[in-house]
């Protein structure tokens, strides 16, 4: 996970990753709802358990999860407060294919062992 700090609350996610399991590349734009932004912003008293105290947080992250077949959920969370889901959504495939076209159409290749599960198993599409 990559953390970006230090800017206002995003009015909108702009989304772009390959699926090692298909291979397909992705893309997404979100828009996050004035609910999380609220929810963003409002201080909650809670019992964080790391620290054993009791304090106020904020739900200051935003949490992305992709999955094969171009779906991404969305949550916001704290440190010490539960993560609320924002929504279920489905990308479109990016036509220009990983890497925006520069790769010839290559993809980053899964791992064998990866690959022999998958083939022997099969992608789980709709169990997000």
């Amino acid at each position: 996970m990559m953390a970006i700090n230090n800017v206002d609350l995003p009015e909108r996610l702009f989304l772009r990753w390959q699926s090692l399991v298909e291979p397909q590349a992705y893309k997404i734009r979100i828009t996050i709802p004035e609910w999380v932004r609220d929810e963003m912003v409002k201080p909650e008293r809670v019992f964080c358990q790391g620290s054993k105290k009791w304090k106020d947080d904020y739900r200051d992250s935003i949490t992305l999860g992709m999955a094969p077949g171009g779906i991404v959920k969305v949550w916001v969370g704290g440190a010490c407060l539960d993560y609320k889901e924002v929504g279920r959504f489905q990308a479109e495939i990016e036509p220009l294919g990983p890497y925006r076209g520069k790769s010839n159409g290559q993809y980053v290749p899964i791992e064998p062992e990866n690959k022999a599960y998958v083939d022997a198993h099969g992608i789980p599409y709709g169990s997000w």
